[in-house]
């Protein structure tokens, strides 16, 4: 049996992602090292006045045609200002070229992470909970950030500083050059060896960010319920629990972390040492110029010195490595739901509906909706019943291809709805939902989202016709009013008439009400009924609904339950059936106290 392929390095899949910016990525590295050799030169001009100083006229500079002690500094003073002013301009280039890169990487990245999430299906969201998504999104890319803003400069620097430093050793001595370049094998082999263990552990400490900013996450959205049953002791040790693991598995990281520049301290101590004692012994005894052992001694302080900084940096590095790990995982989730290709204009869609043979079972559950067929003509309001659970809901996000169907089809004007393009399948459907969401910002924005160009006038006609205007109007600044984050501010029945005001502005040839009026009282039921009868005139309507007098007049109720349709008709009609439907509209009437409903009709109500 062969063994699973090993997944890809982190850095590649973030080559493989940053060729896009292969021009800017060139032109930084190029100011990098460019500002690292200028960076150098300080050493070899202290060995040149060095050398002046004791060669004289015999010196390198010397050599140039300068013969004056005099025009010898005057040339290295003139020499040491260029120097410098490029070390200076490369270093502001390389800074503002990486600085820059890391932004435009951080933001494309986060923007297509976040594009790619959009597409995915609900499969996906169920099975991970939206803090670990925002961990992903926001701590992970900005950790990539960090490395990108200041480690990939420090690693280039590094490289070139060996490689300048390495080649002027061997050239000016190369019977010294060994001591100085000995601990540079033991420092790379060390970094791979430590590569190697921090990996997992950095991989653990993005995991621990991951649980605690979902447990953040679900607290602050869930304050009420906190409150409400005076949990805030058990919540914060939750949160202090899940805080300390984090503590520990970075406290692990630290624990090898924090061991790599102690060790390489050691071998440069031995490095920068051999190179003192042994090139200092050769000058004196006359095998190695005086400047040139200056140089030397100099080089060797600056090749080794940096490889300290080399552990910071290395860190920095496996934290962006197990982040971009996480991020590229995010970007390879597969589409499930192919996107259709047939493009159908809103004005063009006429509103009939037909499930076929449905079949539909979430991942590792029993099927939700079994063997199902309806039809819905357009122009046509029908209303589906039945008890929670027993599928009602589902067929709204099958309707919207939230999730494609395990069997059969569900086919709209005559064409499969997954050969129709998502976009505009879904703008043809006006949704509301029992579970109302509003994004934080204002009522107006909120009423206008998904139909953003709507003008003040056609906002307050949609807010009237949901009943919401004079409570709109009645708030500190009206239509201006903040509705604070998920609508807090508002009660759940002003959130459920700005939804339903919300679907009457986008004015869509088909209109689905999943329990649109369950948060109302019942003055306010009616005053949305009247609406909704208005409404959903010449349009085609599927209404779920627990009150049965809402749904009374719908062209045909159905009623299911376990995933099938067990009772179809007229409301007369299924009153005279005496079935399901009957024994619940007699409950809700109160012609019968549930006491007396055999407990398949009990469950129906709940």
């Amino acid at each position: 049996m062969s063994s699973p392929a090993r997944p890809p390095h982190p850095l590649s899949r973030l080559l493989r992602y940053g060729r896009q910016y292969r021009r800017r990525v060139w032109l930084a590295s190029l100011c990098s090292v460019l500002n690292k050799t200028f960076d150098l030169a300080p050493p070899v001009l202290i060995g040149l006045a060095v050398d002046v100083v004791v060669q004289q006229q015999d010196s390198w500079i010397a050599q140039w045609g300068i013969t004056s002690i005099t025009g010898q500094f005057v040339a290295l003073t003139l020499l040491t200002v260029v120097i410098w002013g490029l070390e200076s301009t490369f270093e502001y280039a390389y800074d503002v070229l990486w600085r820059n890169l890391a932004q435009s990487i951080q933001k494309d990245l986060r923007v297509e992470a976040y594009a790619h999430l959009q597409s995915l299906d609900m499969v996906y969201f169920e099975d991970r909970s939206s803090g670990r998504l925002m961990a992903v999104l926001n701590d992970d890319i900005n950790q990539l950030e960090r490395f990108l803003d200041r480690g990939a400069n420090e690693v280039l620097q590094v490289i070139t500083t060996v490689i300048l430093i390495g080649g002027a050793f061997f050239v000016l001595a190369p019977q010294v050059a060994w001591l100085a370049m000995l601990p540079m094998p033991v420092i790379v082999w060390g970094a791979v060896a430590f590569q190697n263990k921090l990996a997992p552990r950095y991989a653990d400490v993005r995991e621990k960010v991951s649980l605690l900013n979902s447990r953040l996450s679900n607290n602050l959205s869930g304050m009420v319920t906190i409150k409400s049953f005076t949990a805030e002791d058990y919540e914060i040790q939750r949160i202090q629990a899940e805080s300390e693991a984090y503590r520990l598995s970075n406290q692990r990281a630290i624990a090898l972390s924090a061991l790599f520049i102690p060790l390489i301290r050691v071998l440069i101590l031995f490095g920068f040492t051999a190179t003192l004692v042994y090139g200092g012994l050769a000058t004196v005894a006359g095998q190695m110029a005086v400047g040139t052992y200056s140089v030397l001694v100099f080089l060797t302080q600056r090749l080794l010195w940096p490889l300290t900084r080399l552990g910071e940096t290395f860190d920095q590095y496996q934290r962006a490595m197990a982040s971009t790990n996480r991020v590229m995982d995010l970007l390879d989730a597969p589409i499930v739901l192919t996107p259709g290709s047939l493009r159908v204009p809103v004005s063009e869609i006429k509103g009939e509906i037909r499930f076929e043979n449905v079949r539909f079972a979430y991942p590792d559950r029993p099927p939700v909706v079994e063997n199902l067929t309806l039809k819905v003509p357009a122009g046509q309001t029908i209303a589906i019943v039945g008890s929670t659970g027993s599928g009602k809901s589902t067929l709204v996000k099958l309707l919207l291809r939230f999730y494609d169907v395990s069997q059969g089809q569900i086919v709209l004007d005559g064409v499969d709805i997954r050969d129709i393009n998502p976009t505009d399948l879904r703008r043809g459907i006006g949704l509301v939902s029992q579970d109302v969401f509003l994004f934080h910002g204002t009522v107006a924005e909120n009423i206008t989202y998904g139909t953003f160009a709507a003008t003040r006038e056609e906002i307050i006609h949609a807010a009237k016709l949901a009943e919401a205007h004079d409570f709109i109007q009645a708030l500190p600044q009206g239509y201006d009013t903040l509705v604070g984050e998920r609508g807090q501010k508002l009660s759940g029945g002003q959130r459920q008439r700005i939804a339903i005001a919300r679907a009457i502005l986008k004015n869509p040839p088909i209109l689905v009400l999943d329990e649109a009026t369950s948060a109302v009282d019942n003055e306010t039921e009616a005053a949305i009924q009247r609406s909704l009868d208005t409404i959903t005139q010449n349009r085609t309507t599927i209404a779920i609904a627990h009150r049965l007098s809402t749904i009374r007049n719908a062209h045909r109720i159905y009623v299911m339950e376990d995933g099938q349709l067990v009772e179809s008709g007229t409301h007369e009609e299924l009153l005279s059936h005496q079935g399901i439907y009957a024994s619940l509209w007699q409950v809700q009437m109160g012609q019968r106290h549930p006491a007396a409903e055999p407990q398949e009709s009990l469950r129906q109500v709940n």
